[in-house]
């Protein structure tokens, strides 16, 4: 059941890569050992991640090398999520797309490289980031990709401007670019701020800044890695947003009521999706000793227009968690506007009506016709239980 739909980077994408990788001429043990570095900033060590690291040639092919293929695919992955349609119509019109913090150019080229596969269109994107050495990387990608690929109609901006920093939207509205029908925000909202209510103020703002550069029918893809702090952290610049009324949540949440995993301070909402790696990557892993086995992210995509991804309903939820195989029953944590429950249902009540229990998985859309919580000693059952009768289906599969 468990489904990976769409586009995939294409082999032509990641060869463009592996080319650039090798003209940067950093040797194999300096190029692991930059990932290593990275790896260890972008997860431990975050507070000595400096503002510009991709200006360092070394760490900037490591960049390339490992990280940018992951990344690609995770926005990937959120491009197949979007409204049917979006990215593809109206047929003619040229689609405006910004990737802000765009480092090498990874929503730029997710974007192209998308496109590309399911519905090649006229496109210009404006790549904005702090970093000029990462601009010229994304130029020459994008340039080598797209001759390549034969995307004639396909545009890249690239534009210098330091993101903690309000002059930014001031120099992208005086080049009259605004009304973007997608704008990418990978893995950047993490760098704004610090941890403190003003942090949060700084980078609630910035978000709220992009919706304000936002089509009526477009989509905003905020991405996130795969930590507590900062996937907590972009749940509650979500929060901020839908407390104002400045969008509402198209993906994943099926709600618009405050993130209910924010209640528990050791709790954080997360996706991950099942991937291949490319070899330049597999061949990574083994010398430095890291599993980039799956696409492990946190992410929301917000609109303006009320779509969401599936019709809202109480008996419709998103599995949250993986399905837990305990003794004599499975178990899973599930999200909705009734909240974040924990369900499950006992082996011995298995039936043909429930049985797609079993394949549950993080990030599935499923519907459940009942959901039973039993008193015991007064007190009702912390676990909802999934009846011999109940039916259980599949809204949304991934």
């Amino acid at each position: 059941m468990r489904v990976l739909n769409g586009a995939t980077v294409s082999s032509s994408l990641i060869h463009t890569i592996t080319q650039l990788v090798e003209e940067t001429r950093v040797s194999r043990d300096k190029l692991a050992q930059a990932v290593a570095d990275l790896s260890h900033l972008f997860t431990k060590g975050r507070a000595a991640l400096p503002p510009k690291y991709l200006d360092d040639a070394s760490r900037r092919a490591g960049y390339l090398a490992y990280f940018l293929p992951v990344n690609l695919a995770k926005v990937q992955v959120l491009l197949d999520e979007l409204p049917a349609g979006s990215l593809r119509e109206p047929a003619g019109k040229t689609l405006h797309v910004l990737d802000v913090g765009s480092g090498p150019g990874t929503g730029a080229l997710a974007v192209l490289d998308w496109m590309q596969q399911q519905a090649p269109r006229a496109v210009e994107i404006v790549a904005m980031d702090q970093s000029q050495p990462a601009l010229r990387d994304a130029e020459r990608l994008f340039e080598s990709y797209k001759e390549k690929a034969g995307a004639k109609s396909a545009t890249l901006i690239p534009m210098k401007a330091d993101l903690d920093k309000s002059r930014w939207m001031e120099e992208l509205r005086a080049k009259q670019v605004e009304g973007f029908d997608l704008i990418v925000a990978a893995n950047v909202l993490n760098e704004i701020g610090d941890e403190t209510k003003d942090g949060l103020e700084r980078r609630t703002a910035f978000a709220e800044s992009l919706l304000g550069l936002l089509a009526t029918h477009g989509s905003l893809i905020i991405m996130e890695p795969a930590l507590r702090e900062t996937s907590r952290n972009l749940l509650r610049v979500r929060d901020a947003l839908v407390a104002k009324q400045a969008c509402t949540v198209y993906s994943p949440c099926l709600h618009e009521k405050p993130c209910p995993a924010l209640v528990k301070d050791d709790d954080w909402c997360h996706e991950e999706r099942p991937w291949t790696p490319p070899a330049i990557v597999a061949a990574i892993d083994r010398e430095v000793g890291l599993i980039k086995d799956a696409l492990k992210f946190s992410y929301v995509i917000l609109r303006k227009d009320g779509k969401t991804i599936v019709p809202r309903q109480p008996d419709v939820y998103r599995v949250v968690s993986e399905l837990r195989e305990m003794k004599g029953e499975k178990r899973a944590w599930l999200c909705n506007e009734t909240g974040r429950p924990e369900v499950g249902r006992q082996d011995r009540l298995r039936s043909d009506s429930n049985a797609a229990l079993d394949q549950w998985y993080r990030g599935a859309i499923v519907r459940i016709s009942e959901i039973v919580r039993r008193e015991r000693k007064g007190r009702e059952s912390t676990v909802g239980r999934i009846g011999e009768e109940a039916t259980v289906e599949f809204v949304r599969t991934i």
